[in-house]
């Protein structure tokens, strides 16, 4: 499978649970949420995922965690706020420079529309 097949996946699954419990809600629940959704759909998926940062010669093992990634290919950043800002964009930029992916997609669930929270972020795709 790839990125953009496990994307449509990703989102369709944000998209069941926004439908279902609306925004609202703590970013730790929709995480745990889309984590179980996806799981059970026998995907490879690993939570707060440490990402280090290496400069130089030193190495701090853990600088970053990202939210999901998913069958080691798609990161994926969850917010619950009122409105995703650039820095949301530029960290989930950052965390796919780090981990050499392509392909992230940063979720805003704290929205009317689920899909107004949906971003694309692309790392040399």
């Amino acid at each position: 499978m790839e990125e953009n097949e496990l994307a449509a996946i990703v989102v369709d699954t944000c998209y069941q649970l926004h439908v279902k419990y609306g925004p609202g809600l703590l970013e730790s629940v929709y995480e745990e949420l889309v984590y179980f959704e996806l799981r059970r759909l026998n995907l490879n998926v690993r939570r707060q995922v440490e990402i280090p940062l290496v400069h130089d010669k030193l190495t701090l093992e853990v600088s970053f965690r990202a939210d999901l990634i998913i069958e080691n290919i798609l990161l994926v950043e969850l917010k619950s706020v009122e409105k995703l800002s650039g820095v949301h964009f530029k960290q989930t930029l950052t965390y796919l420079k780090l981990t050499k992916l392509r392909l992230g997609l940063l979720i805003n669930f704290n929205e009317i529309l689920i899909k107004d929270g949906i971003k694309r972020v692309v790392n040399k795709l």
